[in-house]
């Protein structure tokens, strides 16, 4: 196996595990970084997959026992089954709009370009969100209403343009509804669960074909650097928001965005789909 190729998994696998949860966009990062490295092949489609379930098993782990309270009160806890209720609400915009769209998305949006338009346009909105009074009404994700779930669920649909970010959308839309800061984070944590789910399984299997035994060992590398460094992100993650707003995010976003699209202009780097 091409050492080369392993360490771009590795690489890759860090990449998506650091950043699915934070609000500065896994796929537009992946993007960049792939196009950067030069792994751009149909391989690399499958790769980019494998690497996003690893992300959505850590969220798993890290929330097992939640997972197995709510899975355990399914059939005589009203709370817990309001809760999954609201997931499921949460999940269906993003389902129905993803399956009607993927293909347009796929074909003319996965391109560094787009990804860094939509990462200055997303920190700007998160620092214009970030600056508004904030008066959170909504504690805990077991005090929402379907209402309030159906407009978050709305906002995550958002991020079906790559760059724009699946955690960014969920969390700063919870914040616009209602929802505290913890609230919002837990909140798109745990809606990652069924989206990411629905849409790897999609993923899976409009690319079956391109799956080869070949690349077990490139999968493994990559899988097991997103289990890893998910498993941190979201702990880092949870211990930040408790005390600080996302403004740093915004300007991460608006300066890498920047920079992609200066070396684009100037020349410097010749950016691939």
């Amino acid at each position: 196996m091409d050492p080369q190729l392993l360490l771009t998994a590795l690489i890759l696998g860090i990449v998506e595990g650091l950043t699915e949860f934070l609000p500065i966009s896994s796929t537009g990062h992946l993007i960049i970084v792939g196009s950067l490295l030069d792994y751009t092949d149909e391989q690399s489609k499958v790769f980019k997959i494998v690497i996003q379930l690893a992300a959505i098993l850590a969220v798993c782990w890290d929330y097992r026992a939640r997972i197995a309270t709510v899975a355990g009160g399914l059939g005589s806890d009203p709370v817990q089954r309001r809760f999954v209720m609201h997931l499921l609400v949460a999940f269906l915009p993003a389902a129905v709009l993803g399956v009607m769209f993927h293909g347009l998305i796929k074909a003319y949006l996965f391109n560094p370009l787009t990804v860094a338009g939509a990462l200055i346009a997303g920190g700007l909105l998160i620092l214009y969100i970030e600056k508004r009074a904030y008066h959170p009404r909504i504690q805990s994700v077991d005090e929402m209403t379907w209402q309030t779930a159906l407009k978050v669920g709305f906002a995550q649909a958002m991020a079906m343009f790559p760059g724009v970010s699946r955690a960014g959308a969920t969390i700063m839309g919870g914040l616009v509804f209602g929802l505290s800061r913890k609230a919002a984070t837990e909140f798109s944590f745990f809606l990652a669960i069924p989206t990411m789910l629905a849409a790897t399984v999609y993923d899976l299997y409009k690319n079956w074909d391109l799956l080869s035994a070949s690349d077990l060992p490139v999968f493994a590398v990559g899988f097991a650097a997103s289990f890893v460094s998910a498993m941190i992100a979201v702990k880092a993650l949870l211990r930040f928001v408790s005390n600080h707003t996302f403004v740093g995010f915004a300007w991460y976003r608006i300066v890498f965005g920047l920079v992609v699209l200066l070396t684009a202009y100037t020349g410097l780097v010749e950016w691939k789909a």
